[in-house]
């Protein structure tokens, strides 16, 4: 049986801390958090913002074009632009694992990591590696205490979303570029990714009641959506704007669809880039994404089939506020179904590495790893030119993905499962157990699973306490700790 603050700090948050204390008053704990939350910390404002990004990105694109009649330059050039991806990813998820790590507001960060996962993009593509993170960290972040209808506008412009579903070129088959470039090599039009999954997975889901057509509508609407810098070759007439600010959202008027849209049986005139926004009001404020949203948030919480009186008033909540998502959140830590005194959801890769990784109190630890160069000796026999070994934080990001939840990277646009049975299975345990003994190697010699077990979890089950106390060292009973069944839920 788990007590309240136990749940607060492990359900809630992203697992205790050596020297915390479980709240006395647990519900108006964790809501001041979000009065508290950070949404800018010192780690996350060092890292280099999207457009700033792009730019160098853009440069490097234009690079390798240019030589392209000259192979070793455009190897040269090629080499560079991985390098630059690589450690702008690295240099990306290093903040968010070392905010999770020293937050003192923790449910907002899992509410962060919550709707960063509800509208993923996904390092995979090569056009977004860059600039992943920032999509969280200028998007997600900022609004994580204003409306949905708020977080949503600023996801839809971020040129994140809008190169990972191919929005940012998407033409209008009637508009003035599809006139002008017609006959002119590859044909350029109409793309629907950003607006099916706008439909299906950010508001009202799959099977809620709309079709096809409203989402060729939507589609047409949100054409001229695009990011500044992707214009070359256009003329300036066509551009919509003056590319001198590359990597940052343009609205392009010459890729609009012009005309009247009509979605879900309402007209919405043609006032440019008015017209998909309002649309985009109208989704969030419909019913449907309010019980789209609170069954995310209430299966993310409490249980893979979440309770429908929780998700009613989860949902209740998001209509009465106009989205407010503050009042969505509260509304979450007050349903009685979250605080049952039994195990609680599996916790996915990040939940256990990060609960992990701040019970064993390791974020100096990271801060130092952080510092550390990158080799750049090569290793004896290694091949001449190939890239250099990954630094220590990289192997420690690499973590994430050795346990089948690599940061950023959910392999479609419907994020990470959240359900128990995507992490649970035998092989994943076993690695768990296996970066268990890495990760204690990392852990101050004077730390003593048995005494530290009960401070992060609460009771235990008197099968772990045997286990621990019959461990043949302090480092092995520190990674028993982490495998225990009651480490592997919140």
């Amino acid at each position: 049986m788990t007590a309240p603050g136990w749940i607060a700090l492990n359900r809630f948050g992203l697992g205790a801390t050596p020297g915390d204390a479980p709240p006395t008053h647990p519900q108006p704990y964790l809501v001041a958090q979000l009065a508290r939350f950070d949404p800018k910390p010192a780690l996350i404002a060092a890292v280099p913002l999207t457009n700033d990004t792009l730019v160098r990105l853009l440069h490097q694109r234009d690079a390798i074009r240019d030589a392209k009649n000259n192979p070793d330059a455009k190897v040269a050039a090629e080499k560079s632009r991985g390098q630059f991806l690589r450690r702008a990813y690295t240099q990306q998820s290093l903040a968010r694992v070392q905010t999770a790590l020293v937050s003192p507001t923790p449910f907002a960060e899992r509410l962060t990591a919550f709707w960063a996962n509800h509208f993923a993009v996904s390092a995979d593509k090569d056009e977004t590696r860059g600039i992943v993170g920032n999509l969280e960290f200028e998007a997600i972040r900022p609004n994580l205490n204003r409306s949905f209808i708020n977080m949503w506008a600023a996801v839809m412009t971020h040129p994140a979303m809008l190169l990972y579903l191919d929005q940012a070129q998407s033409i209008g088959p009637h508009s003035l570029a599809a006139d002008a470039t017609a006959g002119r090599g590859k044909p350029l039009g109409l793309n629907e990714n950003l607006a099916r999954e706008a439909m299906e997975l950010h508001s009202m889901g799959v099977r809620s009641g709309y079709s096809q057509a409203d989402v060729t509508e939507l589609a047409r609407a949100l054409t001229g959506f695009s990011v500044e810098g992707l214009g070359r070759g256009l003329p300036p007439r066509l551009k919509g704007g003056v590319d001198g600010a590359p990597g940052k959202f343009i609205y392009r008027p010459a890729f609009h669809e012009p005309g009247t849209r009509t979605v879900l049986g309402k007209q919405y005139r043609d006032n440019e880039a008015r017209q998909p926004l309002a649309i985009l009001v109208d989704l969030a404020a419909r019913p449907e994404t309010a019980t789209h949203i609170a069954t995310k948030l209430a299966r993310h919480f409490i249980a893979d089939d979440p309770p429908p009186a929780a998700v009613q008033r989860i949902a209740a909540a998001f209509q009465r506020s106009g989205g407010d998502l503050p009042t969505v959140h509260r509304a979450l830590v007050e349903c009685p179904e979250a605080w049952v005194p039994a195990p609680g959801r599996f916790k996915s890769p990040w939940d256990w590495t990060i609960s992990a990784m701040r019970g064993l109190g390791m974020a100096e630890r990271m801060a130092a790893l952080s510092v550390a160069p990158s080799p750049v000796a090569p290793a004896p026999g290694a091949t001449p030119n190939a890239p250099p070994p990954p630094s220590p934080i990289e192997r420690m990001i690499g973590t994430f993905a050795e346990l089948g939840q690599p940061i950023w990277r959910p392999g479609s646009p419907a994020g990470w499962s959240d359900v128990d049975a995507a992490w649970a299975g035998p092989d994943a345990l076993l690695r768990r157990v296996e970066v268990a003994q890495r990760l204690v190697a990392f852990a101050s010699p004077t730390l003593d699973a048995r005494a530290l077990a009960p401070q992060l979890l609460g009771t235990l089950h008197p099968a772990t306490e045997r286990m621990l106390a019959a461990a043949d060292s302090p480092r092995q009973a520190l990674a028993l700790m982490l495998a225990a069944p009651e480490f592997q839920r919140r």
